[in-house]
């Protein structure tokens, strides 16, 4: 799923410094230890799990509904709500069989009814979901999306009954049990959501089945989550999460220290402190399968022609990236991550400055003369600033180019990239599911997440053959293939790096323990008996704005 970050940073001061000369302090450090407080960084575009495409988004779903099927720590699919499943017709055939005992938070039943309608749903043009092509593996399911059908009973989902969803796929597809992991699978209630339309994620007329229940929606300001007594795997240790959209980093530490948030991640941890936090106790520092990478609209001059695009690709050092980060990162100039099936990092382009500028002489612009004005363009936050302004360098005194660098707040960069987008811009990309079908199908020509506007027919008909294919050796060299197009000759995109996450969890709590996914499960979470006063509310303003450096 796409990677956002931060945003406001003088309101996130002012609204902090009301909060907490105020005598109702929401943040206090009161010793509650059932009360579990995370920062956001900034507000989710969407909870509606047909639509969200960010990490934002998903980090809050997560906590909310279940599905099918969920991860194991070895990284494979293990029943949820499914209690079993069979393979049938050499892999064209999946037949799930649902628990009985699991309830939305009304009290009904969650049937094998509700994933039909979930998928179909997002399958549904109408819907307009961009990650419908995840599930274009099934029977008519391309088809109805693209409106070559209309009768949604042809799609090849199907419930047999309240207890069994049947999945009759165009062909075998070994990673299609891990996409029922991912949250644009989980199910969905049709009398909610035809009941209160674009309203139905809101607080008192969502209904999910998951660990935590959605009891307070500011938007801009905070989520509230409380425990849900009955979730079918029992009820979580903490009763409450607060979830806070505080975009500034240094912000976010300051509370933290103060005793005003119990997590961070990387959306909370400036770029200098990594070093320093790294020895605290709840430190972890895990590589993400999880990439980095700017984007050229290839249909517009001058990126148009792939010289110049390659041109650019060769002119970036990627081994700057871990110096200025100071967060694990590994340079990449391929695209499928270190630590999954496939990953190749001697394909893609290497620094080669002399080359770059003989690309760019040969499409017309010597040593950058006549070369149009264009714009580089990410979302806000401050590794994005300092990555995008490395890179301007880079393109300066390597091309003889300056390049404009333009950051807008999430939601409206995320807008503007589908309306009208920059001549570059930067994406991340994390695992939905542990398979290179996942970050390669990302630039697919049916995609919703390719926002290059690049297609190439060969690099389409290699992911179809690698979906197809079990042996992961024949696996391997079909996405050898497929990536020197994307990374090599074509060059719709830049790969920079890869990530890894740095988070900090307050040792009076355990369970909380990211993986490779870097998705923030928190139904595990718990406290530890501690003795520790209470402080003040005074004490914690004061300690908070030395900390801020007021």
């Amino acid at each position: 799923m796409i990677k956002p970050l931060r945003k406001r940073g003088l309101f996130a001061l002012a609204f902090f410094s009301l909060i907490f000369v105020s005598s109702c302090n929401p943040f206090s450090p009161s010793g509650n230890q059932k009360v579990f407080r995370v920062n956001l960084g900034t507000e989710p575009p969407s909870l509606d799990w047909s639509l969200a495409t960010d990490h934002v988004s998903f980090n809050v779903i997560a906590n909310l509904v279940v599905g099918l099927a969920e991860f194991d720590k070895s990284l494979k699919p293990a029943p949820v709500v499914a209690k079993s499943w069979d393979i049938l017709d050499g892999g064209k055939r999946i037949v799930f069989h649902l628990r009985d005992d699991v309830a939305w938070s009304d009290g009904q039943k969650v049937r094998a009814q509700d994933f039909e309608y979930s998928w179909k749903r997002l399958l549904n043009p109408k819907t307009a979901s961009e990650y419908a092509y995840i599930l274009f593996d099934i029977l008519n399911a391309q088809e109805y999306h693209e409106g070559k059908i209309t009768d949604e009973r042809l799609v090849g989902v199907k419930a047999a009954g309240d207890w069994t969803l049947q999945v009759q796929l165009k062909h075998p597809a070994s990673y299609f049990l891990s996409i029922t992991t991912f949250e644009v699978t989980y199910p969905q209630r049709q009398d909610i959501i035809e009941k209160f339309g674009s309203k139905w994620t809101e607080p008192g007329n969502i209904v999910t089945n998951g660990p935590f229940l959605l009891t307070s929606w500011k938007h801009e300001n905070e989520i509230q989550l409380s425990a849900n007594p009955n979730f079918f795997l029992g009820k979580p240790a903490v009763e409450k999460v607060e979830m806070f959209m505080v975009n500034e980093k240094t912000t976010a530490l300051a509370m933290y220290e103060q005793g005003q948030l119990d997590f961070l991640d990387n959306h909370s941890i400036p770029i200098l402190e990594k070093p320093r936090l790294s020895k605290v106790a709840g430190f972890q520092r895990v590589p993400q399968l999880r990439g980095y990478y700017y984007g050229f609209i290839t249909d517009r001059k001058p990126f148009d022609d792939v010289r110049v695009r390659r041109a650019f690709s060769m002119a970036i050092d990627r081994s700057v990236f871990p110096k200025i980060l100071h967060g694990g990162e590994q340079p990449a100039s391929s695209w499928i991550p270190s630590g999954m099936l496939g990953h190749n990092p001697r394909i893609g382009l290497m620094y080669n400055p002399p080359e770059a500028r003989r690309l760019l002489r040969e499409a017309g612009y010597p040593d950058g003369k006549g070369f149009p004005p264009v714009t580089l363009a990410y979302n806000t936050d401050e590794d994005h600033k300092i990555v995008a302004e490395a890179v301007q360098g880079m393109w300066k005194r390597n091309l003889g180019i300056l390049v404009r660098l333009e950051n807008q707040e999430w939601k409206v960069y995320l807008k503007k990239l589908q309306t009208d987008p920059p001549h570059i811009f930067r994406l991340g990309w994390g695992a939905d599911y542990p398979d290179p079908d996942n970050f390669m199908k990302l630039f697919t020509s049916l995609s919703g997440n390719n926002n290059t506007r690049w297609k190439n027919p060969r690099y389409d008909e290699l992911l179809e053959l690698a979906a197809r294919e079990f042996n992961p050796k024949r696996r391997i060299r079909l996405y050898d293939e497929a990536q020197k197009i994307l990374c090599e000759r074509d060059i719709p995109i830049t790969p920079l790096f890869t990530t890894a996450e740095s988070t900090v969890l307050k040792p009076r709590y355990s369970g909380l323990e990211y993986s490779s996914m870097g998705r923030l499960v928190l139904k595990d979470v718990k406290p530890k008996e501690s003795k520790l006063p209470a402080v003040s509310d005074r004490q914690s303003a004061k300690g908070f704005w030395r900390l801020a450096g007021r």
